[in-house]
């Protein structure tokens, strides 16, 4: 293909997976069953923060971490005491375990209690710079400010060693964009899409490749700037929206090319 049939490509297949029947087999229906704004940020958090692996087996597990809130994230956040963590002791998704469970919730409240939230963070950080890999840096400073076990360091991604840090730019997309087509919430303002950086993974990954958007054969962060730099040609103002067309392609294997 040449850049322009690349270009069509990606935006047919970004229309036909960017819909809102995309969402009942996707984490992001988790986040979709709230309305309030801080519910929506903290239940997308935790949800992203544990997708990896099978998708079925995610929104379960996810499903089941909102119902230990009482279905209320924020709330629960605010107001939880050291005796309502305790019972979080027995979460488990993959390795991610109780350990990380309770200290993730204890940061959160950190988070909204002292800092604002997980909206004027990642705002104020990017508004230093604008620049998305500074933002993720500053996250990860104020989430782990709080005494932490050495092991939990692994669930949040570090950029400046070079992870891809794909869970946190796909709930980074989820609050970002707003194309209107339903799926992607929208509800952060002040960082625009054109910032935000494509969450790589093995399946998109995969498909870059075999679509020659990436020839960096690691999925680290070089790749994603690389990456994303690539799809900035043909949409500067919201590159991201082929996440979409990537993953869909990936997991589905329906790609020709």
């Amino acid at each position: 293909m040449n850049q322009t049939e690349l270009k069509d490509f990606l935006e047919e297949q970004y229309l036909k997976y960017n819909v809102p029947g995309f969402i009942p087999a996707d984490p992001i229906s988790i986040p979709h069953r709230f309305d309030k704004k801080e519910d929506i940020e903290i239940s997308a958090f935790l949800t992203a923060t544990i997708a990896w692996g099978n998708r079925i087996s995610i929104i379960k597990n996810a499903d089941r971490f909102m119902q230990w809130m009482g279905d209320y994230p924020h709330e629960f956040i605010m107001n939880a005491a050291h005796k309502d963590f305790e019972a979080f002791e027995e979460f488990v998704h993959r390795t991610f375990n109780g350990t990380d469970t309770v200290f993730f919730l204890k940061s959160l409240q950190n988070i909204y209690q002292k800092h604002g939230g997980l909206e004027t963070i990642f705002t104020n950080a990017y508004m230093q710079q604008g620049s998305l890999f500074v933002a993720l840096g500053c996250f990860r400073e104020i989430f782990f400010e709080l005494p932490h076990p050495a092991r939990t360091q692994k669930h949040v991604a570090n950029v400046a060693k070079k992870s891809s840090g794909k869970r946190l730019c796909m709930f980074l997309r989820w609050m970002v964009r707003n194309d209107k087509r339903g799926v992607d919430f929208g509800l952060w303002k002040d960082i625009p899409a054109s910032a935000l950086m494509l969450p790589l993974d093995v399946h998109t990954g995969n498909v870059s490749r075999s679509l020659g958007l990436l020839k960096r054969k690691q999925n680290d962060w070089q790749a994603v700037e690389e990456l994303t730099a690539n799809l900035r040609h043909f949409d500067p103002n919201d590159p991201v929206k082929y996440d979409f067309a990537l993953f869909g392609l990936g997991v589905n294997r329906d790609i020709k090319i």
